[in-house]
Protein backbone atom coordinates (compact mmCIF):
# COMPACT_ATOMS: atom_id res chain seq x y z
CA UNK A 1 0.00 0.00 0.00
CA UNK A 2 1.30 3.46 -0.58
CA UNK A 3 2.43 6.17 1.95
CA UNK A 4 0.03 8.72 0.32
CA UNK A 5 -3.28 6.66 1.90
CA UNK A 6 -3.74 7.74 5.41
CA UNK A 7 -2.29 7.02 9.01
CA UNK A 8 -4.43 6.89 12.15
CA UNK A 9 -5.35 5.59 14.96
CA UNK A 10 -9.45 5.14 15.08
CA UNK A 11 -11.20 5.22 18.62
CA UNK A 12 -14.65 4.06 18.38
CA UNK A 13 -16.50 4.66 21.44
CA UNK A 14 -19.66 2.01 21.17
CA UNK A 15 -17.55 -0.62 20.04
CA UNK A 16 -19.73 -3.28 20.54
CA UNK A 17 -22.77 -2.09 19.15
CA UNK A 18 -25.13 -2.95 16.11
CA UNK A 19 -23.80 0.35 13.90
CA UNK A 20 -20.03 -0.73 14.56
CA UNK A 21 -20.64 -4.43 13.34
CA UNK A 22 -23.26 -3.47 10.95
CA UNK A 23 -21.35 -0.27 8.81
CA UNK A 24 -18.20 0.73 10.75
CA UNK A 25 -15.90 -2.74 10.96
CA UNK A 26 -17.21 -4.08 7.40
CA UNK A 27 -16.63 -0.04 5.85
CA UNK A 28 -13.23 -0.20 6.99
CA UNK A 29 -12.15 -3.35 5.73
CA UNK A 30 -13.39 -1.74 2.15
CA UNK A 31 -11.26 0.65 2.40
CA UNK A 32 -8.19 -1.65 3.41
CA UNK A 33 -9.06 -4.27 0.66
CA UNK A 34 -9.81 -1.24 -1.52
CA UNK A 35 -5.57 0.64 -0.86
CA UNK A 36 -7.79 3.44 1.01
CA UNK A 37 -6.31 2.88 4.02
CA UNK A 38 -2.60 2.07 4.75
CA UNK A 39 -1.09 -0.51 7.11
CA UNK A 40 -0.43 2.38 9.39
CA UNK A 41 -3.44 2.48 11.27
CA UNK A 42 -5.07 0.52 13.96
CA UNK A 43 -8.81 0.98 15.63
CA UNK A 44 -9.02 0.88 19.61
CA UNK A 45 -12.83 -0.48 20.19
CA UNK A 46 -13.90 1.28 23.73
CA UNK A 47 -17.35 -0.08 25.19
CA UNK A 48 -17.61 -0.90 28.86
CA UNK A 49 -18.12 -5.00 27.73
CA UNK A 50 -15.18 -7.24 28.99
CA UNK A 51 -13.59 -8.21 26.09
CA UNK A 52 -10.64 -9.61 25.27
CA UNK A 53 -8.62 -8.95 22.33
CA UNK A 54 -9.48 -12.09 20.63
CA UNK A 55 -12.74 -11.98 21.57
CA UNK A 56 -13.03 -8.91 19.89
CA UNK A 57 -11.25 -9.54 16.95
CA UNK A 58 -13.79 -12.59 16.28
CA UNK A 59 -16.12 -10.10 16.71
CA UNK A 60 -14.40 -7.99 13.61
CA UNK A 61 -13.93 -11.42 11.38
CA UNK A 62 -17.39 -11.99 11.70
CA UNK A 63 -18.60 -8.09 10.73
CA UNK A 64 -17.05 -8.93 7.41
CA UNK A 65 -17.08 -12.97 6.90
CA UNK A 66 -19.39 -11.72 3.72
CA UNK A 67 -16.00 -10.89 2.21
CA UNK A 68 -14.78 -14.52 2.63
CA UNK A 69 -13.84 -14.39 -0.85
CA UNK A 70 -11.45 -11.82 -1.20
CA UNK A 71 -7.72 -11.92 -0.92
CA UNK A 72 -7.47 -9.89 1.93
CA UNK A 73 -6.44 -12.11 4.65
CA UNK A 74 -9.26 -11.78 7.35
CA UNK A 75 -6.64 -12.49 10.65
CA UNK A 76 -4.33 -9.57 8.80
CA UNK A 77 -6.71 -7.45 9.18
CA UNK A 78 -8.51 -8.36 12.53
CA UNK A 79 -4.57 -7.65 13.49
CA UNK A 80 -5.20 -4.04 13.73
CA UNK A 81 -8.09 -3.72 15.80
CA UNK A 82 -7.57 -3.56 19.96
CA UNK A 83 -10.23 -3.49 22.84
CA UNK A 84 -10.07 -1.31 25.62
CA UNK A 85 -12.73 -1.67 28.22
CA UNK A 86 -14.00 1.71 29.18
CA UNK A 87 -16.27 3.25 31.69
CA UNK A 88 -17.04 7.20 29.77
CA UNK A 89 -17.77 8.41 33.83
CA UNK A 90 -14.23 7.68 35.37
CA UNK A 91 -11.87 10.39 34.19
CA UNK A 92 -9.04 8.05 35.31
CA UNK A 93 -9.57 5.60 32.43
CA UNK A 94 -8.80 8.67 29.77
CA UNK A 95 -5.37 8.54 30.58
CA UNK A 96 -4.79 5.04 30.00
CA UNK A 97 -6.33 5.11 26.91
CA UNK A 98 -4.03 7.93 26.03
CA UNK A 99 -1.47 5.80 26.95
CA UNK A 100 -2.58 2.75 24.90
CA UNK A 101 -3.40 4.93 22.09
CA UNK A 102 0.42 6.11 21.83
CA UNK A 103 1.76 2.47 22.14
CA UNK A 104 -0.75 1.49 19.26
CA UNK A 105 0.33 5.01 16.91
CA UNK A 106 4.32 3.64 18.10
CA UNK A 107 3.17 0.53 16.97
CA UNK A 108 1.77 0.80 13.93
CA UNK A 109 3.68 4.24 12.81
CA UNK A 110 0.12 5.88 12.55
CA UNK A 111 1.85 9.60 12.52
CA UNK A 112 0.32 10.82 15.82
CA UNK A 113 -3.53 10.92 14.42
CA UNK A 114 -6.38 9.96 16.10
CA UNK A 115 -10.06 9.88 14.93
CA UNK A 116 -12.40 9.94 17.35
CA UNK A 117 -15.94 8.59 16.63
CA UNK A 118 -18.96 8.42 18.34
CA UNK A 119 -21.09 5.13 17.59
CA UNK A 120 -22.74 5.29 20.69
CA UNK A 121 -25.80 7.44 22.66
CA UNK A 122 -25.49 11.29 21.72
CA UNK A 123 -26.50 12.16 25.02
CA UNK A 124 -22.62 10.98 25.73
CA UNK A 125 -21.19 13.21 22.90
CA UNK A 126 -20.50 16.44 24.94
CA UNK A 127 -18.93 14.50 28.39
CA UNK A 128 -16.51 12.22 25.96
CA UNK A 129 -15.77 15.35 23.85
CA UNK A 130 -14.88 17.63 27.17
CA UNK A 131 -12.97 14.65 28.97
CA UNK A 132 -10.81 13.92 25.89
CA UNK A 133 -10.07 17.44 26.56
CA UNK A 134 -9.02 17.86 29.91
CA UNK A 135 -7.07 14.20 30.06
CA UNK A 136 -5.18 15.10 27.17
CA UNK A 137 -6.14 12.92 24.60
CA UNK A 138 -6.29 16.22 21.98
CA UNK A 139 -2.54 17.02 22.75
CA UNK A 140 -1.42 14.66 20.42
CA UNK A 141 1.56 16.01 17.36
CA UNK A 142 -1.29 14.75 14.52
CA UNK A 143 -4.30 15.86 13.55
CA UNK A 144 -7.36 15.10 16.19
CA UNK A 145 -11.23 14.61 14.46
CA UNK A 146 -14.35 13.66 15.85
CA UNK A 147 -17.12 12.06 14.57
CA UNK A 148 -20.48 12.06 15.62
CA UNK A 149 -23.58 10.41 14.42
CA UNK A 150 -27.42 11.74 14.10
CA UNK A 151 -29.33 12.98 16.07
CA UNK A 152 -27.48 16.23 16.62
CA UNK A 153 -29.85 17.42 19.53
CA UNK A 154 -33.61 16.72 19.59
CA UNK A 155 -34.49 20.74 19.08
CA UNK A 156 -32.88 23.87 18.61
CA UNK A 157 -32.01 24.37 22.34
CA UNK A 158 -30.28 20.94 22.58
CA UNK A 159 -28.68 21.27 19.36
CA UNK A 160 -27.25 24.87 20.30
CA UNK A 161 -25.66 22.67 23.28
CA UNK A 162 -24.30 19.87 22.40
CA UNK A 163 -22.56 22.33 19.31
CA UNK A 164 -21.12 24.33 22.47
CA UNK A 165 -19.74 21.74 24.28
CA UNK A 166 -18.30 19.78 21.53
CA UNK A 167 -17.02 23.30 20.32
CA UNK A 168 -14.93 23.82 23.49
CA UNK A 169 -12.63 20.56 22.61
CA UNK A 170 -12.75 20.80 18.95
CA UNK A 171 -12.79 23.74 16.13
CA UNK A 172 -15.66 23.17 13.95
CA UNK A 173 -13.01 22.23 11.19
CA UNK A 174 -12.46 19.05 13.37
CA UNK A 175 -15.62 18.34 13.42
CA UNK A 176 -17.43 15.28 11.41
CA UNK A 177 -21.02 15.22 11.83
CA UNK A 178 -22.20 12.25 9.62
CA UNK A 179 -25.73 12.21 7.60
CA UNK A 180 -25.01 9.18 6.24
CA UNK A 181 -27.17 10.46 3.28
CA UNK A 182 -24.99 12.40 2.09
CA UNK A 183 -22.65 9.60 1.46
CA UNK A 184 -24.72 7.76 -0.86
CA UNK A 185 -23.45 7.72 -4.55
CA UNK A 186 -26.38 9.61 -5.84
CA UNK A 187 -27.15 11.70 -3.61
CA UNK A 188 -23.29 13.00 -4.66
CA UNK A 189 -24.29 12.51 -7.98
CA UNK A 190 -26.88 15.86 -7.38
CA UNK A 191 -23.79 18.09 -7.63
CA UNK A 192 -22.51 16.40 -10.90
CA UNK A 193 -25.55 16.20 -12.81
CA UNK A 194 -26.01 20.13 -11.77
CA UNK A 195 -22.58 21.52 -12.22
CA UNK A 196 -20.96 19.07 -14.91
CA UNK A 197 -23.53 19.45 -17.42
CA UNK A 198 -24.35 22.43 -19.44
CA UNK A 199 -27.84 21.33 -20.94
CA UNK A 200 -28.98 21.26 -16.61
CA UNK A 201 -27.71 24.31 -14.91
CA UNK A 202 -29.26 27.15 -17.19
CA UNK A 203 -32.66 25.43 -16.88
CA UNK A 204 -32.38 24.50 -12.86
CA UNK A 205 -34.47 27.43 -11.75
CA UNK A 206 -37.66 28.95 -11.35
CA UNK A 207 -38.39 29.96 -15.22
CA UNK A 208 -38.50 25.92 -16.07
CA UNK A 209 -39.07 24.11 -12.95
CA UNK A 210 -42.41 23.39 -11.85
CA UNK A 211 -41.64 21.36 -8.63
CA UNK A 212 -39.94 19.56 -6.93
CA UNK A 213 -40.36 16.02 -5.27
CA UNK A 214 -38.22 14.10 -2.75
CA UNK A 215 -39.57 10.96 -1.21
CA UNK A 216 -37.89 7.87 0.94
CA UNK A 217 -40.25 5.20 1.57
CA UNK A 218 -39.65 2.03 3.96
CA UNK A 219 -41.30 -0.96 4.03
CA UNK A 220 -40.57 -1.91 7.24
CA UNK A 221 -42.07 -0.46 10.58
CA UNK A 222 -40.40 0.59 13.85
CA UNK A 223 -39.70 -3.05 14.53
CA UNK A 224 -37.62 -3.48 17.39
CA UNK A 225 -36.77 0.42 17.55
CA UNK A 226 -40.35 1.10 19.02
CA UNK A 227 -39.25 3.22 22.54
CA UNK A 228 -36.54 5.54 20.77
CA UNK A 229 -38.89 6.22 18.13
CA UNK A 230 -41.46 6.79 19.88
CA UNK A 231 -39.32 9.70 21.61
CA UNK A 232 -38.48 10.95 17.71
CA UNK A 233 -40.82 10.49 14.87
CA UNK A 234 -40.75 10.94 11.23
CA UNK A 235 -40.24 14.80 11.31
CA UNK A 236 -37.24 14.71 13.78
CA UNK A 237 -35.95 10.91 12.50
CA UNK A 238 -35.88 11.87 8.53
CA UNK A 239 -37.15 15.46 7.72
CA UNK A 240 -34.71 17.62 9.60
CA UNK A 241 -31.54 15.92 8.39
CA UNK A 242 -31.84 13.88 5.56
CA UNK A 243 -34.66 14.91 3.71
CA UNK A 244 -33.29 18.98 4.30
CA UNK A 245 -29.50 17.88 2.88
CA UNK A 246 -31.31 16.82 -0.06
CA UNK A 247 -33.01 19.92 -0.50
CA UNK A 248 -30.10 21.95 0.26
CA UNK A 249 -28.22 20.23 -2.28
CA UNK A 250 -30.64 20.34 -4.51
CA UNK A 251 -31.39 24.05 -4.66
CA UNK A 252 -28.29 26.18 -3.73
CA UNK A 253 -26.32 28.10 -5.33
CA UNK A 254 -23.15 26.73 -7.65
CA UNK A 255 -20.25 27.21 -5.33
CA UNK A 256 -17.02 29.37 -6.02
CA UNK A 257 -15.17 26.00 -6.29
CA UNK A 258 -15.80 22.54 -4.92
CA UNK A 259 -13.93 23.32 -1.58
CA UNK A 260 -15.78 21.87 1.59
CA UNK A 261 -17.09 25.66 2.97
CA UNK A 262 -17.60 26.90 -0.30
CA UNK A 263 -20.04 24.11 -0.56
CA UNK A 264 -21.69 24.24 2.81
CA UNK A 265 -21.79 27.71 2.72
CA UNK A 266 -24.32 27.94 -0.13
CA UNK A 267 -26.32 25.35 1.20
CA UNK A 268 -26.26 27.21 4.32
CA UNK A 269 -28.00 30.11 2.00
CA UNK A 270 -30.70 27.79 1.01
CA UNK A 271 -31.46 27.01 4.92
CA UNK A 272 -31.58 30.77 5.24
CA UNK A 273 -34.06 31.52 3.16
CA UNK A 274 -36.64 29.09 3.58
CA UNK A 275 -40.23 30.52 4.30
CA UNK A 276 -40.51 30.47 8.02
CA UNK A 277 -43.95 28.85 9.00
CA UNK A 278 -45.78 30.07 12.01
CA UNK A 279 -48.08 27.82 14.11
CA UNK A 280 -50.97 28.83 12.84
CA UNK A 281 -49.73 27.60 8.83
CA UNK A 282 -48.40 24.43 9.45
CA UNK A 283 -51.79 22.52 8.32
CA UNK A 284 -51.06 24.22 4.97
CA UNK A 285 -47.77 23.10 4.57
CA UNK A 286 -46.82 19.81 6.44
CA UNK A 287 -48.98 16.33 6.92
CA UNK A 288 -48.52 14.09 9.26
CA UNK A 289 -49.64 10.14 9.51
CA UNK A 290 -49.33 7.06 11.54
CA UNK A 291 -49.53 3.50 9.93
CA UNK A 292 -52.54 1.00 10.83
CA UNK A 293 -53.16 -2.74 9.98
CA UNK A 294 -52.48 -3.22 7.06
CA UNK A 295 -50.74 -5.77 4.85
CA UNK A 296 -47.11 -6.21 3.22
CA UNK A 297 -46.19 -8.42 1.05
CA UNK A 298 -49.16 -10.64 1.43
CA UNK A 299 -48.62 -10.60 5.04
CA UNK A 300 -50.75 -9.10 7.82
CA UNK A 301 -48.94 -7.02 9.60
CA UNK A 302 -49.98 -5.29 12.95
CA UNK A 303 -50.32 -1.23 13.32
CA UNK A 304 -47.43 1.51 15.13
CA UNK A 305 -49.55 1.92 18.44
CA UNK A 306 -49.60 -2.17 18.37
CA UNK A 307 -45.08 -2.14 18.32
CA UNK A 308 -43.17 -3.05 21.11
CA UNK A 309 -42.28 -0.26 23.15
CA UNK A 310 -44.98 1.84 21.84
CA UNK A 311 -47.42 3.61 23.45
CA UNK A 312 -51.39 2.50 23.18
CA UNK A 313 -52.40 6.54 22.11
CA UNK A 314 -48.86 7.82 20.94
CA UNK A 315 -48.97 10.73 18.75
CA UNK A 316 -45.91 9.71 17.07
CA UNK A 317 -45.75 10.22 13.29
CA UNK A 318 -44.80 7.73 11.16
CA UNK A 319 -44.94 9.83 7.90
CA UNK A 320 -44.87 13.11 6.56
CA UNK A 321 -45.45 15.21 3.88
CA UNK A 322 -44.69 18.31 3.43
CA UNK A 323 -44.06 21.62 1.04
CA UNK A 324 -41.12 23.87 1.29
CA UNK A 325 -40.77 26.96 -0.06
CA UNK A 326 -37.26 29.37 -0.60
CA UNK A 327 -37.44 32.78 -0.81
CA UNK A 328 -34.34 33.79 -3.27
CA UNK A 329 -34.57 34.80 -7.10
CA UNK A 330 -33.56 31.52 -8.15
CA UNK A 331 -36.42 29.03 -6.51
CA UNK A 332 -39.50 32.05 -5.75
CA UNK A 333 -42.97 30.03 -6.72
CA UNK A 334 -41.50 26.59 -6.85
CA UNK A 335 -42.89 24.04 -4.36
CA UNK A 336 -39.94 21.24 -2.85
CA UNK A 337 -42.41 18.45 -2.03
CA UNK A 338 -41.11 15.92 0.26
CA UNK A 339 -42.30 12.46 1.84
CA UNK A 340 -41.11 9.99 4.06
CA UNK A 341 -43.00 7.36 6.05
CA UNK A 342 -42.82 3.85 7.08
CA UNK A 343 -44.88 1.00 6.36
CA UNK A 344 -45.46 2.02 2.68
CA UNK A 345 -46.02 0.64 -0.55
CA UNK A 346 -42.03 0.03 -1.38
CA UNK A 347 -38.81 0.67 -0.01
CA UNK A 348 -37.40 3.87 -2.08
CA UNK A 349 -35.27 7.55 -2.06
CA UNK A 350 -35.53 9.04 -5.14
CA UNK A 351 -36.35 12.63 -6.23
CA UNK A 352 -37.86 13.63 -9.27
CA UNK A 353 -37.26 17.40 -10.97
CA UNK A 354 -40.54 18.40 -13.04
CA UNK A 355 -40.18 20.39 -15.52
CA UNK A 356 -42.59 23.31 -16.72
CA UNK A 357 -45.00 22.75 -19.29
CA UNK A 358 -44.96 23.94 -23.02
CA UNK A 359 -46.84 27.66 -23.24
CA UNK A 360 -48.22 26.21 -25.98
CA UNK A 361 -49.57 22.63 -26.68
CA UNK A 362 -48.77 22.01 -30.70
CA UNK A 363 -50.22 18.26 -30.68
CA UNK A 364 -53.86 19.13 -28.95
CA UNK A 365 -55.82 19.12 -31.72
CA UNK A 366 -54.59 15.81 -32.49
CA UNK A 367 -55.96 14.59 -28.94
CA UNK A 368 -52.38 14.55 -27.17
CA UNK A 369 -51.63 14.65 -24.24
CA UNK A 370 -47.97 15.89 -24.02
CA UNK A 371 -46.56 14.52 -20.85
CA UNK A 372 -44.15 16.74 -19.37
CA UNK A 373 -40.25 15.92 -18.96
CA UNK A 374 -38.70 14.50 -15.72
CA UNK A 375 -35.96 14.02 -14.62
CA UNK A 376 -35.37 11.64 -11.51
CA UNK A 377 -32.32 10.47 -9.98
CA UNK A 378 -32.54 7.40 -8.11
CA UNK A 379 -31.30 7.17 -4.88
CA UNK A 380 -31.96 3.63 -3.89
CA UNK A 381 -32.04 0.67 -3.32
CA UNK A 382 -31.57 0.69 -7.54
CA UNK A 383 -29.30 3.29 -8.20
CA UNK A 384 -29.72 5.41 -11.18
CA UNK A 385 -30.70 8.40 -13.55
CA UNK A 386 -33.78 8.41 -15.23
CA UNK A 387 -34.73 11.49 -18.20
CA UNK A 388 -38.20 11.40 -19.40
CA UNK A 389 -38.98 13.05 -23.00
CA UNK A 390 -41.62 13.12 -25.61
CA UNK A 391 -41.23 11.25 -28.97
CA UNK A 392 -43.17 10.55 -31.90
CA UNK A 393 -45.06 7.15 -31.45
CA UNK A 394 -44.05 4.46 -33.67
CA UNK A 395 -47.13 4.79 -35.94
CA UNK A 396 -48.19 6.78 -39.24
CA UNK A 397 -49.41 9.63 -37.80
CA UNK A 398 -47.06 12.28 -35.90
CA UNK A 399 -48.51 11.69 -32.47
CA UNK A 400 -45.92 11.94 -29.41
CA UNK A 401 -45.66 9.18 -26.75
CA UNK A 402 -43.18 9.33 -23.44
CA UNK A 403 -39.83 7.69 -23.89
CA UNK A 404 -37.02 7.76 -21.32
CA UNK A 405 -33.74 7.92 -21.61
CA UNK A 406 -31.82 5.72 -18.34
CA UNK A 407 -28.69 5.38 -16.58
CA UNK A 408 -28.71 2.20 -14.31
CA UNK A 409 -25.60 2.50 -11.93
CA UNK A 410 -26.29 -1.69 -11.25
CA UNK A 411 -25.00 -2.30 -14.79
CA UNK A 412 -21.22 -0.88 -14.01
CA UNK A 413 -19.04 -3.43 -13.46
CA UNK A 414 -17.48 -1.60 -10.27
CA UNK A 415 -18.62 -1.75 -7.39
CA UNK A 416 -20.01 1.42 -5.66
CA UNK A 417 -18.93 2.16 -2.31
CA UNK A 418 -20.97 2.18 0.59
CA UNK A 419 -22.31 5.74 2.23
CA UNK A 420 -19.86 4.71 5.36
CA UNK A 421 -16.82 3.89 3.63
CA UNK A 422 -17.02 7.21 1.43
CA UNK A 423 -17.64 9.33 4.29
CA UNK A 424 -15.00 7.43 6.73
CA UNK A 425 -12.41 7.58 3.84
CA UNK A 426 -13.62 11.72 3.46
CA UNK A 427 -12.67 12.03 6.88
CA UNK A 428 -9.21 9.92 7.14
CA UNK A 429 -8.86 12.48 4.57
CA UNK A 430 -9.85 15.87 6.26
CA UNK A 431 -12.32 16.63 3.78
CA UNK A 432 -15.59 17.48 5.27
CA UNK A 433 -17.52 18.43 2.01
CA UNK A 434 -20.62 15.36 2.99
CA UNK A 435 -20.44 15.96 6.57
CA UNK A 436 -22.94 18.77 8.44
CA UNK A 437 -21.57 22.47 9.61
CA UNK A 438 -23.46 23.55 13.09
CA UNK A 439 -25.07 26.44 11.27
CA UNK A 440 -27.19 23.41 9.03
CA UNK A 441 -27.84 22.10 12.17
CA UNK A 442 -28.93 24.71 13.46
CA UNK A 443 -31.07 26.83 11.44
CA UNK A 444 -33.00 23.03 10.13
CA UNK A 445 -33.84 22.65 13.73
CA UNK A 446 -35.23 26.26 13.90
CA UNK A 447 -37.23 25.46 10.91
CA UNK A 448 -38.88 22.43 12.20
CA UNK A 449 -39.00 23.51 15.63
CA UNK A 450 -42.01 25.12 14.75
CA UNK A 451 -43.88 22.46 13.23
CA UNK A 452 -43.25 20.06 16.26
CA UNK A 453 -44.85 22.78 18.49
CA UNK A 454 -48.23 23.04 16.54
CA UNK A 455 -48.01 19.29 16.24
CA UNK A 456 -47.31 18.54 19.89
CA UNK A 457 -50.69 21.47 20.72
CA UNK A 458 -53.10 19.59 18.51
CA UNK A 459 -53.96 16.19 19.06
CA UNK A 460 -53.96 13.75 15.86
CA UNK A 461 -56.25 11.47 14.66
CA UNK A 462 -54.35 9.21 14.35
CA UNK A 463 -53.97 5.88 12.77
CA UNK A 464 -54.94 7.68 9.37
CA UNK A 465 -52.87 5.10 6.77
CA UNK A 466 -52.89 1.57 6.30
CA UNK A 467 -49.72 -0.18 6.06
CA UNK A 468 -48.80 -1.04 2.91
CA UNK A 469 -49.95 2.17 1.04
CA UNK A 470 -48.50 5.79 0.01
CA UNK A 471 -49.44 7.77 3.44
CA UNK A 472 -52.86 9.39 4.19
CA UNK A 473 -54.80 11.34 2.13
CA UNK A 474 -54.15 14.39 2.87
CA UNK A 475 -50.46 14.07 1.52
CA UNK A 476 -51.72 14.18 -2.03
CA UNK A 477 -54.41 17.01 -1.50
CA UNK A 478 -51.18 18.78 -0.28
CA UNK A 479 -49.62 18.74 -3.82
CA UNK A 480 -53.36 18.63 -5.65
CA UNK A 481 -54.25 22.02 -4.56
CA UNK A 482 -51.21 23.21 -6.17
CA UNK A 483 -52.37 21.54 -9.85
CA UNK A 484 -49.73 18.86 -9.35
CA UNK A 485 -49.58 15.11 -8.00
CA UNK A 486 -46.65 12.98 -6.76
CA UNK A 487 -44.67 11.13 -9.34
CA UNK A 488 -44.91 7.18 -8.31
CA UNK A 489 -41.95 6.06 -10.91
Amino acid sequence: MTSQTPRAIIVIFGATGDLANRKLYPSLYRLYRNKKLSDHFAVVGVARRPLTNEEFRQNIKKSIENFKDDPINHDEFASHFHYNPFDAQHLSEYKKLDHFINELDQKHNAGGNRLFYMAMAPNFFGPIAANLKSQGLTDNRGWSRLVIEKPFGHNYESAQKLNEQIGQTFTEDQIYRIDHYLGKQMVQNIEIVRFANAMFEPLWNNQYIANVQVTSSEVLGVEERGRYYDQSGALRDMVQNHMLQMVSLLAMEPPAKLHPDEVRYEKVKVLRSLRQIDEKSVDDYFVRGQYDRGEINGEAVNSYRESNGVEPDSDTETFVAGKFMIDNFRWAGVPFYVRTGKRMAKKSTEIVIQFKDLPINLYKDKGDTIDPNLLIIRVQPDEGITMHLNAKKTDYETTSTQISMHYDKKDEAIESPEAYEVLINDCLNGDSTSFVHSDEVALSWKFIDSITNAWSNKKAEFPNYQSGTNGPAEADQLLAKDGFHWWDI
